[in-house]
């Protein structure tokens, strides 16, 4: 989840007032790393995956998330530091089968690779096996009333008996009507996170995500478990007040977009312009392949009208001010700030490749003028001046107090500071000082997946995308950045993958002609007359590079599954489950998935993801989990 610093967290009453000097350091740390490592080349183009596991009890025919995340993290991660210890002693490098890190949620837990995949397509068909053996791992751990499951968001977060040990509604930094602060992870960054959002927004959080309307769904639906008359904190009132929508699914608090699952691809680029290229083309395939990817069609207990957690999670985080929300005329605050920190990106790099031009660039960019001009005076050009000085007009949210006195010549960590809590569809991120580490692109827009079957895939694919974009530099999917955000929001839409059209470049537009398309999930996976499709670019890149019939087969399972979900002959994992919920016996057709529901669920799930029950439907004639 980004930065994990260890060290006492500063309240926001402190923390704002540091901010700045944050900011300061932090471009200065940049511009170390940008002196250091602008020439680096060679570097070999390695990934690695990140995804989440939920732990759940299902005893007594009730699925609980179980807060023993926490417990089995510390159990996963001895092995590690003990390797790690010896391999500092030997100076030997450590062989770890996985890497275990702390998410938000005490139920939640990050699974990575040891070591990250090396640069042959070879490589990447070893990636299920890997992702197989990480839920191994995991599961050898769980007691027998337990499992896990990889989904995009936890059906009843927030509703109800949903906590194992059980607890109230009532802590202090998060101050939710609905999520106990036992639900967040005891590491500190963690609670100050939830609480100095809060505290810097000047309210709650405020996430209204639409209900589904169901046959005997109220009209309009106003609902009825949220506690409005409570008075336990100042915040409570806001529901009551507006914060809670009519016809909305309304949460209150970080944890129930922080508290999603998702599946995360870091990609290595051989040097610095080629991982601009990478950002700025991966960020116009974000939102499709989020339609393809789709998981997350319940929140906080009732079916909703969207299928993706993506704008759970941006509102979750929204720390604006009202000024900054343009609520209330800018005093204290220095900019008014169309969107929540979570979103898709705001401006494109540009690269060698020729391809950008600044109409690309449409949006009216909000960034600090004198971090702009400082970075060109030392040598940034233009494009990355201003993203990243658009970063930087955001505050620090979690500053430690043992942290605030760095070299900057040497460290990182105030520039990760802000870096790591923009989170937007891809991230570019400059190697780490003094590591071995290249320049990266994180691509962040894919759901998790039930299965590691289906992670495999989308993960394969998204690699040789990215691969196939690096070894073919003609190829241009540029569109203005204003197009990505409405492709993101039709991307969230009930069955978007079948139903919506999505902004996209035209291959070779006629004379004349505009070059952008409204064009299906199908036609950009597939192709179609006007462009040439995602996959065929992945094969025309197989078929220029050596690959052994066996290797080739596999690939071609994972490109036929991507195809498969285009073409809507293989489900989402959100129709899915919206499915067997609308078709459960013991369901109202009022929006409500009960508890029974959601255990039948859960372990309708559990019994797919360890393949015990085939589900050709969800992914893919011949294809096991």
């Amino acid at each position: 989840m980004g930065l994990l610093s260890l060290g006492t967290p500063l309240p926001w009453d402190q923390a704002k007032d540091l901010a700045h000097e944050v900011r300061r350091h932090g471009i200065e740390q940049f511009l170390h790393i940008w002196r250091n490592t602008k020439d680096r080349q060679k570097d070999r183009l390695l990934w690695g995956d990140e995804y989440m596991l939920i732990s759940l009890d299902h005893k007594n025919r009730r699925a609980r998330l179980s807060q023993r995340g926490h417990e089995l993290l510390s159990t996963l991660q001895l092995e590690e530091s003990e390797q790690l210890k010896l391999a500092g002693q030997t100076g030997e490098k450590p062989d770890l089968e996985a890497l275990w890190r702390p998410e938000f949620g005490r139920y939640m837990i990050e699974g990575t690779p040891g070591h990250p995949y090396n640069s042959t397509v070879f490589e990447l068909t070893t990636v299920e096996a890997n992702m197989k053996r990480r839920r191994e791992i995991v599961a050898g751990l769980m007691k027998d009333d337990e499992m896990i499951l990889s989904i995009g968001s936890y059906p009843q977060l927030g509703s109800g008996d949903f906590l194992e040990p059980p607890h109230k509604a009532n802590g202090r930094f998060s101050r939710s009507l609905f999520l106990p602060d036992e639900v967040i992870n005891p590491h500190p960054r963690f609670r100050t996170l939830a609480s100095n959002i809060r505290e810097r927004r000047e309210s709650k959080v405020q996430i209204n995500m639409p209900v589904f309307h169901d046959l005997n769904t109220p009209q309009p639906f106003i609902d009825p478990s949220i506690p409005y008359n409570r008075n336990l904190f100042p915040g409570d009132k806001e529901a009551k007040e507006g914060a809670a929508l009519p016809d909305h699914i309304y949460m209150d608090a970080m944890g129930f977009g922080m508290g999603c699952c998702c599946l995360q691809i870091t990609l290595q680029a051989p040097n610095v312009d080629q991982a601009r290229r990478l950002y700025d083309q991966l960020a116009t395939v974000g939102a499709v392949m989020m339609s393809l990817s789709a998981s997350s069609p319940i929140f906080r207990g009732y079916l909703a009208d969207v299928d993706c957690r993506w704008n759970v999670i941006a509102a979750a985080v929204d720390d604006r001010t009202p000024e900054e929300r343009g609520e209330r005329p800018l005093a204290k605050d220095r900019f008014v700030i169309p969107k929540s920190r979570y979103g898709t990106i705001d401006t494109f790099l540009g690269s060698d490749d020729g391809l950008f031009k600044p109409e690309y660039n449409d949006l009216d960019l909000v960034y600090d003028r004198d971090i702009y001009r400082h970075l060109v005076s030392n040598d940034i050009d233009e494009l990355l001046a201003k993203h990243i000085a658009h970063l930087f007009i955001r505050d620090p949210l979690v500053i430690f107090e043992e942290l605030l006195d760095q070299d900057d010549a040497v460290s990182a960590d105030h520039f990760e500071n802000i870096q790591s809590t923009n989170w937007q569809n891809v991230r570019f991120k400059p190697p780490p000082p003094n590591s071995p580490i290249g320049w990266r692109v994180e691509f962040r827009p894919l759901e998790v997946q039930l299965t590691d079957f289906e992670n495999a895939a989308f993960s394969v694919f998204t690699v040789l995308l990215a691969r196939a974009l690096l070894a073919f530099p003609d190829i241009n999917l540029y569109i203005p950045v204003t197009k990505m955000d409405i492709n993101m929001e039709r991307a969230h839409s009930r069955d978007a993958v079948l139903h919506e059209r999505f902004f996209f470049r035209r291959s070779c537009p006629a004379e004349n002609e505009d070059y952008l398309a409204e064009l299906s999930a199908n036609e950009i996976i597939s192709g179609s007359a006007e462009f040439i499709g995602l996959v065929p670019i992945v094969q025309m890149y197989l078929d220029s590079i050596s690959v052994a019939d066996v290797v080739r087969r596999r690939i071609e399972k994972y490109i036929l599954f991507v195809r498969g979900r285009a073409n809507g002959s293989i489900m989402t994992a959100a129709a899915w489950i919206r499915s067997f919920v609308q078709s459960h016996p013991a369901y109202k057709f009022d929006s409500t998935v009960s508890s029974e529901i959601n255990y039948d669920l859960a372990v309708a799930l559990d019994n797919i993801a360890n393949g015990r029950h085939p589900a050709p439907e969800l992914l893919g004639a011949g294809n096991a989990a």
